[in-house]
């Protein structure tokens, strides 16, 4: 699924299960360059597709908390560790990003956003794993434009990230890998991202980066037609059972995985949707949520240690 397609799906989706209203997902649609006419056409295939939505208030009151909310604790192993704001050379400027240390870093890991940039929930993220013992760097791919916070507008955001070419994203990928190399020299690499970051991952495995022991996409989508030939990483990839837009690209991902001969695993985790990870979204589910994490761990913990 090309990235502009998987961005504007993704605004739709949004609507279709309440989280935004249609108005909001017609503005967004057209600052990533759609006509009314054709954001309007989207929305009602999405509609058709999925059923009919419910208000942003609908879905509070269906749910019993606002989107936004996190409806139970995580379920971490350890108490995360606090982390920091940092910049790093990328190849065309500086780039923007978070840095959480491990202790005793069995492994370093390089954290990617959803379509939403790099949010509080990311960096969440990358203590979380710190404080399991993942040294962890949650990078901003808007850097470029000056970072997630200097866009304003959260609509802004994943139209930014259409606008910016897939060289330029692998780029700024493998930096964050190099930056890793020097913070936590010897470290053995991973790479894990959601949603859109789940279809970066498997975009730099694409690429080919012979430096990952491990990698792990949340729910993203795969390349039209992969080739990850010449990769070394043992690759754990999370799926939604409901998520049938994303699962769209799932056998191809595997298709291309054992073409390979990588070690992998897929696991669908069932009665959840897409970004059933996220906490502060409306489609947490904290079971699922708390699985998915320990089988993070497990792989990291077998892979990179």
């Amino acid at each position: 699924m090309a990235l502009h397609e998987y961005l504007t799906t993704e605004v739709g989706e949004d609507w279709v299960d309440g989280l935004i209203t249609r108005r909001e997902a017609i503005r967004r649609l057209t600052l990533l360059g759609m006509s009314v006419a054709s954001a309007s056409a989207l929305l009602a295939a999405c509609a058709a597709e999925t059923g009919p939505s419910q208000s942003p208030a609908a879905t509070t009151a269906a749910s019993g908390s606002p989107p936004g909310a996190s409806a139970s604790p995580r379920g971490a192993s350890v108490a995360p560790i606090a982390g920091e704001a940092i910049t790093f050379a990328g190849p065309r400027g500086t780039l923007q990003g978070f840095f959480a240390p491990a202790a005793d870093p069995g492994g370093a890991i390089l954290v990617i956003h959803e379509n939403r940039g790099l949010t509080e929930h990311i960096r969440s993220v990358a203590t979380r794993l710190a404080g399991d013992g993942f040294a962890a760097l949650a990078i901003d791919l808007l850097s470029e434009e000056g970072g997630t916070a200097a866009l304003g507008d959260p609509a802004n955001v994943p139209a930014a990230l259409a606008g910016a070419s897939n060289e330029r994203l692998v780029a700024d990928m493998r930096a964050g890998l190099d930056e890793l190399e020097r913070r936590v020299p010897g470290a053995a690499l991973a790479i894990t991202g959601f949603c859109f970051g789940g279809g970066m991952v498997w975009l730099l495995l694409d690429a080919g980066e012979p430096r990952l022991a491990a990698a792990i996409p949340f729910y993203g989508p795969a390349p039209s037609s992969p080739d990850f030939s010449g990769e070394r990483a043992a690759v754990l990839a999370i799926y939604a059972e409901q998520d049938s837009r994303v699962n769209a690209s799932r056998e191809t991902a595997a298709a291309a995985l054992e073409a390979a001969g990588l070690t992998h695993e897929i696991k669908t985790h069932p009665g959840v949707d897409h970004a059933f990870f996220n906490d502060t979204g409306g489609r947490y589910d904290p079971t699922q949520a708390a699985a998915a994490y320990a089988d993070v761990l497990a792989w990291l913990r077998s892979h990179l240690v």
